[in-house]
């Protein structure tokens, strides 16, 4: 085991022990994050990834360690799980190419250093469906993806409507059914400009 998978699993068994990771093995988290990385990897390696209510830092800090050249963001809404994740970053030697933001992605994804700059989005655990998507689409290029994980088939539905995703400038979304689940979604057309919708409004209703 290389010096780097030492301290990336370092890192997890700290976020486990901080209640920031389910239950299970560290090593099942490590080896659920790398599929977020086979789900792309069939084409060029993302340069500009963020990882959507990163919490404990999966997926997105093995990602980090999967793409060595790309840039990360690791937004999360919670104070105290951004404090990990700085100190996970800082542990790993990272600093220079991952960034933890702290906040709501319905209020930072208005801002226009981060809006249409990302050509992958990944979340596990982040929201339901629909606020998933309005909060991911945002972010991404046209062209980028959005990587989901999915609950285990007998569980999942029908959680993607693609009208609703079409609303967001997504396509359909493709399930791939090996373990862990995934769903990934491309980003057609730019996201309108209201979407994601702020916390609080009124009248903010999942799109499905």
């Amino acid at each position: 085991m290389g010096g780097l998978e030492e301290s990336l699993l370092e890192v997890l068994d700290r976020s486990k022990t901080l209640g920031f990771l389910g239950p299970g093995p560290v090593e099942d988290h490590l080896h659920h994050a790398r599929a977020f990385a086979r789900a792309v990897d069939v084409t060029a390696p993302p340069s500009r990834v963020m990882d959507l209510g990163s919490g404990g830092g999966v997926p997105g800090l093995v990602l980090a360690a999967h793409w060595a050249e790309a840039q990360l963001v690791l937004l999360d809404g919670s104070s105290k799980r951004c404090d990990f994740l700085l100190e996970a970053v800082e542990k790993l030697g990272w600093e220079a190419r991952v960034t933890v933001l702290c906040g709501r992605a319905e209020d930072l994804g208005h801002e226009l250093k981060l809006r249409a700059t990302f050509d992958l989005v990944v979340a596990r655990s982040f929201a339901a469906p629909a606020v998933t998507a309005e909060c991911a689409a945002c972010f991404m290029t046209v062209g980028a993806h959005l990587v989901v994980s999915e609950p285990p088939e007998e569980l999942a539905g029908d959680r993607w409507n693609p009208q609703g995703l079409e609303t967001l400038g997504l396509g359909p979304a493709t399930l791939l059914n090996d373990a862990p689940r995934l769903a990934v979604m491309e980003l057609r057309e730019l996201c309108p400009e209201r979407y994601p919708r702020r916390v609080g409004v009124p009248t903010k209703r999942p799109l499905f």
